[in-house]
C-alpha cells in the first residue's frame, strides 16, 4: 500500500549519546515495512566533515558506503541490514554539507544579496534535504534520525527545521520519537525519570512536542513511571514504549513489536494497519541465530580491533552467514600491530578461519603480513577484504615468488617490486575526501573458479572503496605460482579477486562484500568462506 504523500519520522535522542537511536529508527523500519509500507532511512548527522570518509574510525567507527558511492555514517549499514533495502548518497546528510551547498550559493549571487543565515538559509537546506527523499513518491514514510543529543548547540538548526516542517507538513504527517535514558540508582532502588523530563523540556523549548518516547531502561517501567513520564512530558501513557536491553539488535524489531510500536506510530499518522507484521524470515534467522548447530572461532586481524564498530559490517556478516548454516561464529580480534614471528602461532593456533581486514596506512602491515603467511602455509582458510588481499598479494610475493621488499606504493613509494600500486587515475589528485574507487563497480568471475561457484554467477557487482590496486606488471608471475585473479574489472582491467590454488579457501577481495549483507539476504562469499572452515575444521 502506498500514500499520496510521504510521511516524516524523526527520531531524536537525549540524556546521552550511543543509546539506539540507529537500531531503534531500523526496527521501526522493518515493522512498517512488513505492514505494506514502502519506508527508507536517513540520517542527519550534526558534524562540520563533509562526509566521514576523512574520519579515523577510532573516531567515529566504521564508513560505510552505498551503491552510488556515498561514504557515509555506519547506521546507515544498520538501515540496509534490517530493511534489505539499499540507501543512497541523499540518505547521510552532515552540517558540512549543508554548510558547503549553502555557501556555494551565495558565492555564486543565488540569495541575491541577501544576508545569509541560520534561519532561514540554513534550515530551508536541511529542509530540502530531508523532503528530497519523498519527491519522487518511491516511498510512503521516511524515518529521519538526526544524530547527536538534544541539548548540544550543533544539533539546533535540525531541531528547528523539524519545527518548522511539523508545521508546514501539517501534524498528522510529521511526528517527533524520542529516545532516552531512564536511569537505575542501586541505592534506592529506583528508576529516576528526571533526565527524561529535561531533555523532553529542551526539545519543547525549542518548539517541538515529542509524540512518543522511548525509554532505554535495565529495568521495567511500571505503570506509576509511565504515568509520571506521561504526566510531566505531555505524551500519552500508550505512547510511552519501553526500551530493555536485548541479547541481541535483532531482538529489537520484536520486543518492540510487543508492545505494540508500529501500531502506535501508524495511529499517530493517522495510518491504518492493513496488514498483519509477521516478521516470518525475521524470526526464522533469529531461530537458527539462536540455535546453532556448528561453532567457529574467525581471527579477525586488524589495526583499530579496540574499537570493533571499526568493522561492525563484518561482524554483522558473520552473524547473518553463521545463521543461514546454523553455525555460531565466535569472532576473536586480533590486533596486526602486536603480531610477531615468535607470537603468530600462539595467536593464530587455535582458530578455525582468518579474515584479514581492510584499513589504510602502514601501521599494523607487517602483522596482517605474518597472519597471510601463517593461513597460507598452514592450510586455515583466509579471506582477505581490501587491503587484506593486497596484504595476500603482498606475502606471496615476498616469499613465494621470491621478491624481497615486495611492497605496497602506499606504504613505501621506493619499493623495488610495487606489487600494489596507486590507481592510474588517482596519481594527480591531492584531495583525500570522496576521490577514491567508491561504490557499485561491475566484475567479472572465472570459469571454473572458486568465486563463481560460491555467486553462481559469472557477472557482478560489489561495492569499493580504495585508491591502490593489484599491479597488473606481475599478473604472469603470480599465476604461474597459482594464485589465480579470477576476478576482473572488464573497462579497466583491474584485478578484484585473487583465489589460490590447492588451498581449502585462500581468497582475497578488492572490494567490500560486508556492505551487501543483510539479515535477510546473507553474503554468499561469507557463507561460502564459513562453509569451507566448516569443512576444514
Amino acid at each position: 500500500m502506498s500514500t499520496e504523500s510521504p510521511k516524516y519520522i524523526f527520531v531524536t535522542g537525549g540524556v546521552t549519546s550511543s543509546l539506539g537511536k540507529g537500531i531503534v529508527a531500523a526496527s521501526l523500519g522493518v515493522l512498517l515495512q512488513e505492514r505494506g509500507y514502502r519506508v527508507t532511512i536517513q540520517k542527519l548527522d550534526p558534524y562540520i566533515n563533509i562526509d566521514p570518509g576523512t574520519l579515523n574510525p577510532y573516531e567515529h567507527g566504521e564508513c560505510y558506503v552505498t551503491e552510488d558511492g556515498a561514504e557515509t555514517d555506519l547506521d546507515l549499514g544498520h538501515y540496509e541490514r534490517f530493511l534489505n533495502t539499499p540507501t543512497s548518497q541523499a540518505n547521510n546528510v552532515t552540517t558540512g554539507r549543508i554548510y558547503q551547498t549553502v555557501i556555494d550559493k551565495e558565492r555564486r549571487g543565488d540569495f541575491l544579496g541577501k544576508t545569509v543565515q541560520v534561519v532561514p538559509h540554513i534550515t530551508n537546506e536541511i529542509k530540502r534535504r530531508i523532503t528530497k527523499l519523498g519527491k519522487n513518491k518511491d516511498f510512503d514514510i521516511i524515518i529521519t534520525e538526526i544524530g547527536g543529543t538534544v541539548g548540544d548547540i550543533e544539533s539546533l538548526p535540525y531541531i528547528e527545521s523539524v519545527r518548522q516542517l511539523k508545521w508546514d507538513l501539517g501534524q498528522d504527517n510529521c511526528i517527533v520519537i524520542h529516545l532516552t535514558l531512564i536511569p537505575y540508582l542501586a541505592t534506592s532502588g529506583e528508576l529516576k525519570t528526571k533526565p527524561t523530563q529535561h531533555s523532553v523540556r529542551h526539545l519543547m523549548e525549542s518548539g517541538v512536542q515529542s509524540d512518543i518516547l522511548v525509554c532505554r531502561t535495565e529495568h521495567p517501567l511500571s505503570k506509576e513511571v509511565k504515568a509520571k513520564l506521561a504526566q510531566f512530558c505531555n505524551v500519552k501513557i500508550q505512547n510511552i514504549i519501553e526500551g530493555r536491553d536485548a541479547q541481541t539488535i535483532y531482538d529489537v524489531p520484536l520486543l518492540l513489536q510487543q508492545q505494540d510500536f508500529d501500531q502506535v506510530v501508524l495511529e499517530t499518522l493517522k495510518l491504518e494497519a492493513k496488514k498483519e507484521a509477521k516478521l516470518i524470515k525475521w524470526n526464522a534467522f533469529l531461530e537458527k541465530h539462536k540455535n546453532p548447530k556448528n561453532e567457529l572461532t574467525i581471527a579477525l586481524v586488524g589495526k583499530y580491533v579496540s574499537l570493533q564498530d571499526a568493522y561492525k559490517s563484518i561482524s554483522e556478516s558473520f552473524v547473518h552467514a553463521g545463521a543461514e548454516l546454523e553455525t555460531k561464529v565466535n569472532i576473536k580480534w586480533v590486533y596486526s600491530g602486536e603480531l610477531t614471528q615468535d607470537n603468530i602461532a600462539q595467536e593464530l593456533s587455535d582458530v578455525h578461519g582468518i579474515l584479514i581486514a581492510p584499513g589504510f596506512g602502514d601501521r599494523g602491515i607487517e602483522g596482517k603480513i605474518l597472519a597471510a603467511k601463517f593461513a597460507r602455509e598452514n592450510n586455515i582458510p583466509t579471506l582477505g577484504i581490501c587491503l587484506g588481499m593486497q596484504i595476500m598479494a603482498i606475502e606471496f610475493a615476498r616469499n613465494v615468488l621470491g621478491f624481497k621488499g615486495a611492497e605496497s606504493h602506499e606504504v613505501n613509494s621506493q619499493t623495488p617490486y610495487p606489487v600494489i600500486s596507486l590507481m592510474e587515475e588517482q596519481k594527480e589528485i591531492s584531495n583525500k575526501g570522496g576521490t577514491m574507487r567508491l561504490g557499485n563497480w561491475p566484475c567479472r568471475l572465472s570459469e571454473n573458479s572458486k568465486i563463481k561457484e560460491i555467486y553462481q554467477n559469472q557477472d557482478i557487482v560489489e561495492r569499493h572503496r580504495h585508491r591502490y590496486e593489484f599491479n597488473n606488471h606481475y599478473l604472469n608471475d603470480f599465476k604461474q605460482k597459482g594464485f589465480i585473479p579470477t576476478g576482473i574489472n572488464q573497462d579497466t582491467g583491474l584485478v578484484d579477486v585473487l583465489e589460490l590454488n590447492d588451498h581449502p579457501f585462500y581468497v582475497g577481495v578488492q572490494f567490500h562484500p560486508e556492505y551487501s549483507s543483510t539479515v535477510i539476504s546473507p553474503h554468499p562469499l561469507f557463507i561460502g568462506f564459513l562453509k569451507a572452515t566448516l569443512q576444514n575444521k
